[in-house]
């Protein structure tokens, strides 16, 4: 069984040839996937493409590069929706130093998915580019202070050290 853990069936180029796409993974052997949020303020859409696909699941969280446009969104509403019975992660959330950007934003909607993925015990989809010793540095300090969460570091592209530090938290490494 294969599962694409990561995909953006919502975004433009995708969304263009859904069926095509869908029809594509499942004659490459693809049985499942995660079409991941980017913008909770967009999660209707998500779901409703997760509802559409039986073989499509989602998650539901914002993209550090939206974070400071989506900072009214509090751990409470990121628990609540995903209780939709098509969700399946919290995220994509973290850290991005790449581009210039509102970091401090950054940093509290990523403590807020955190506590969410905590809460519901869904794992949080990271999103780290360029941030890996304030990256590393938060999971430790968030790990110690409210406890485990499950999660992964999706996309790596990061050092040694951050993916070292990550799986001794338990969390898990994707490579593409």
């Amino acid at each position: 069984m294969l599962i694409d853990s990561h995909c953006h069936l919502d975004f433009p180029e995708l969304a263009a040839d859904r069926a095509g796409v869908l029809a594509r993974a499942a004659d490459a052997g693809v049985t499942g996937m995660v079409t991941i949020s980017t913008r909770v303020k967009r999660y209707a859409e998500i779901t409703a493409i997760a509802e559409a696909h039986p073989e499509v699941w989602c998650s539901v969280g914002t993209h550090p590069h939206n974070a400071h446009e989506e900072l009214d969104i509090e751990v409470a509403d990121l628990v609540r929706l995903a209780e939709h019975t098509r969700c399946v992660a919290i995220g994509e959330a973290g850290l991005d130093y790449h581009y210039p950007g509102d970091y401090a934003a950054q940093a509290t909607g990523f403590r807020r998915h955190i506590a969410a993925s905590r809460e519901t015990g869904l794992p949080l989809v990271i999103h780290s580019r360029s941030a890996d010793a304030d990256m590393a540095a938060l999971l430790e300090e968030e790990s110690g202070a409210g406890g485990p969460f499950p999660f992964v570091l999706h996309c790596y592209t990061g050092g040694k050290d951050l993916a070292r530090r990550g799986l001794a938290l338990g969390g898990y490494v994707s490579f593409s």
